[in-house]
């Protein structure tokens, strides 16, 4: 069993977050951004709290209680205690992540949604995930060599700005809109 309350606290938020791994993994094969919005609400609901809670939880403005963990347990389907010890697999990765976000992690919901989103993608895809997301950061990273100026003719200049535009929308319409901030 952990040793202080703040290792307590840690590893409930792991394997609660790794139960919500498990949820998504048996609920959803290939969801979309909206339907994984969905689907915090809907393991909320299999938890008995509200989703404003476990989004709490999950912000780590919240704590899982004694009695939560047992609720967490009991409705998960895991034996007695489950939630205060430390998980290997899952939990673990959680944890290792989510230590790595500490110094610069999320800073809103918006930003907590694209992480997990990500994250969500690379642990049922990892190496499709890691090399798309390596060709992208090196489009966004390394811009292409254009010509010099006086060696691309206005027909050359139209083209790629259609190509970009093109891209543009398409990249556009691939991704679900993010809540409006206050």
């Amino acid at each position: 069993m952990p040793s202080s309350p703040q290792d307590l606290a840690r590893t409930r938020l792991d394997n609660a977050l790794a139960l919500f791994e498990e949820f998504v993994r048996a609920t959803a094969r290939h969801a979309d951004a909206a339907t994984l919005r969905g689907l915090e609400k809907r393991f909320a609901e299999r938890v008995q709290i509200q989703p404003s809670y476990w989004s709490q939880i999950k912000g780590r403005s919240r704590q899982i209680g004694e009695r939560l963990a047992r609720q967490f347990e009991r409705l998960c389907h895991k034996p007695a205690g489950w939630m205060d010890q430390p998980q290997t697999g899952a939990a673990a990765t959680v944890a290792t992540t989510l230590d790595g976000l500490d110094s610069q992690g999320p800073r809103d919901d918006d930003e907590r949604f694209i992480v997990g989103l990500v994250l969500s993608y690379y642990r049922r895809h990892p190496q499709r995930a890691r090399t798309r997301l390596l060709d992208l950061l090196g489009e966004v990273l390394t811009p292409p060599a254009a010509p010099p100026p006086a060696a691309r003719s206005p027909e050359v200049a139209a083209q790629s700005a259609d190509e970009a535009h093109a891209l543009w929308l398409g990249a556009q319409s691939g991704v679900a809109p993010l809540k409006r901030g206050r």
